[in-house]
């Protein structure tokens, strides 16, 4: 069976559902997004708190990297979304959107048109702030952003302990002004997530000229000699052909498109050969230049119970569920990840070179040096914003059904490991600040050690994760590792454009969902000759 549309959406994540309901809007468009994940139905998508939830298990692909060498030769799970919306249904929902001059480096790199000035406008058309106005934030926008409405004390008492380290009060990240410490905003609109699923695409269901195709695998993208024709997909095991006359838009993320384009003969030629896969185009960039945010926790063990750990027992949790559903407040509207800051390990940088996410709970992330089960504690997270290290995305085989060999290649540049560890000491200092130590009982790991530079370079290099930012498998630019234009179309194809955070020509200093949005809403304008 075949279909025939005019754009076919490749992906139903943040920027898949973007595109799909823009591209929509034009009733004599026919537009069809196909996703490989269920629609967004599980319940715990959409209350905030769920995201704790959700770092593991079938709203995932399940994947983990290879042998990480610079970090211990450690396999590490590489959490990404197989579900209707992508990242933005299990994220942590923190609305932050990055520095503006790493929007000016990507026009430096090559990204013509991609500079803050250019693109500041997509971010403002896309977000609807409820607390937030003027130059630096739209009210109107699709996607609901929002202040917590209740932070947790301890997580109050976080953003007080920074400022006690010398981090000044930040109430607004995406402002003027990047660093500083606060509590972070939300993709949350009353006191539910607003994923780009909910925001975007949920209005425009009804429309006729929409379809929306879930638990459907993307085989190939199909051309004729260098012009994309359409996709082989399956369902329930059967195969389907769908047809796009004007446009394929590949939005299967940092992960899966380059593995969906090599798998349809798009990349370097030498590694298709080598997994039997015919050459279309000898695209040598197509899974490489992979960019991610080595994230690193450290724990603390509480004196009491004033952390969200409480409700994981069962009066608690009761009381919470009972809370949500009457009311829609309490605990079940927290995202857990309720304070940050942006700072400086060095401070002669131009701008902030690390994040760090504060966590009123402990044990959300496996693997991490925690609390004894039953107690409760607190998390604080910290990465370097514009790690040097590169890695890649490969086939493991030509079988669609095996996962992509994912290297992030952590910590492989030495100044990665020295901002990482200078991340791990600083928030080994905000933990021992006073507004802090009030609460704390004991800090994992670092009350039983000395802690020097190389201790916490080990630390870093045994307890580092993924932060679910990869970017930059198909980068954006002219030189000769390129994958797209600064129209995001494929160099050296006809009809097919890539639109997702894999464009990125290089990793942006903030998290990543709100940067997706932005570059799929701009690519909607460049599809319909707007921009």
């Amino acid at each position: 069976m075949t279909e025939s549309y005019d754009y076919l959406v490749v992906g139903g994540g943040s920027a898949g559902c973007v595109l799909a309901a823009l591209l929509s809007e034009n009733p004599s468009a026919r537009v069809c997004m196909i996703e490989a994940g269920k629609r967004d139905t599980n319940p715990l998508i959409h209350i905030p708190i769920g995201f704790a939830k959700m770092t593991t298990g079938p709203l995932t692909w399940g994947l983990v990297t290879a042998p990480q060498k610079h970090a211990n030769n450690r396999e590490i799970p590489y959490v990404q979304a197989r579900v209707l919306g992508g990242g933005s249904s299990i994220n942590a929902e923190v609305y932050t959107r990055g520095h503006p001059s790493d929007y000016d480096r990507w026009a430096e790199e090559g990204a013509e048109g991609w500079a803050f000035n250019d693109i500041r406008k997509y971010f403002i058309r896309s977000e609807g702030n409820t607390i937030l106005s003027g130059e630096w934030h739209g009210t109107s926008g699709p996607l609901g952003v929002s202040n917590l409405s209740s932070p947790n004390p301890v997580s109050r008492a976080f953003v007080q302990s920074c400022q006690e380290y010398g981090i000044p009060y930040n109430p607004d990240f995406n402002g003027p002004r990047q660093e500083g410490t606060g509590i972070y905003q939300l993709t949350v609109r009353d006191n539910r997530r607003c994923s780009a699923a909910v925001a975007y695409l949920r209005p425009a269901l009804h429309r006729t000229n929409l379809r929306v195709i879930t638990d459907a695998q993307v085989l190939r993208i199909l051309f004729d000699g260098k012009r994309a024709t359409g996709v082989v997909y399956a369902v329930k095991g059967q195969i389907q052909v769908a047809r796009a006359d004007r446009e394929v838009i590949v939005t299967s993320g940092a992960i899966g498109t380059p593995k969906l384009l090599m798998l349809s003969g798009i990349g370097p030629a030498a590694h298709l050969k080598a997994h039997s896969v015919p050459v279309v185009h000898d695209l040598p960039g197509v899974g490489q230049n992979l960019q991610d945010h080595f994230g690193v926790d450290i724990v603390a063990e509480l004196k009491g119970h004033e952390s969200y750990n409480r409700y994981s027992k069962y009066p608690w949790m009761m009381w919470a569920g009972l809370q949500y559903a009457l009311f829609g407040s309490g605990p079940l509207t927290s995202n857990v990840v309720e304070g940050g800051a942006f700072w400086y390990a060095d401070r002669n940088a131009r701008c902030p070179d690390l994040q760090f996410h504060f966590l009123a709970g402990s044990g959300a992330e496996a693997g991490v040096v925690s609390v004894p089960k039953g107690r409760s504690g607190i998390t604080l997270n910290s990465y370097t914003l514009r790690p040097k290290s590169r890695g890649t995305v490969t086939l493991r085989s030509s079988d669609p059904r095996d996962a992509p060999i994912v290297d992030p290649n952590f910590l492989a540049d030495p100044d990665d490991l020295r901002i990482s560890a200078e991340g791990v000491k600083i928030s080994e200092e905000i933990f021992r600040r006073p507004s802090l130590q009030k609460y704390i009982k004991s800090i994992s790991f670092f009350d039983e050690v000395r802690p020097t530079t190389k201790t916490y370079e080990e630390y870093a290099r045994q307890y580092g994760r993924t932060s679910y930012h990869p970017t930059c498998t198909c980068k954006m630019g002219k030189d000769p590792m390129a994958v797209v234009d600064s129209q995001l179309r494929i160099h050296g194809l006809d009809g097919i454009r890539i639109c997702d955070s894999s464009v990125m020509p290089s990793l942006i200093g903030s998290n990543t969902n709100a940067p997706t949005i932005m570059i799929a809403e701009r690519a909607a304008d460049l599809i319909r000759g707007n921009a």
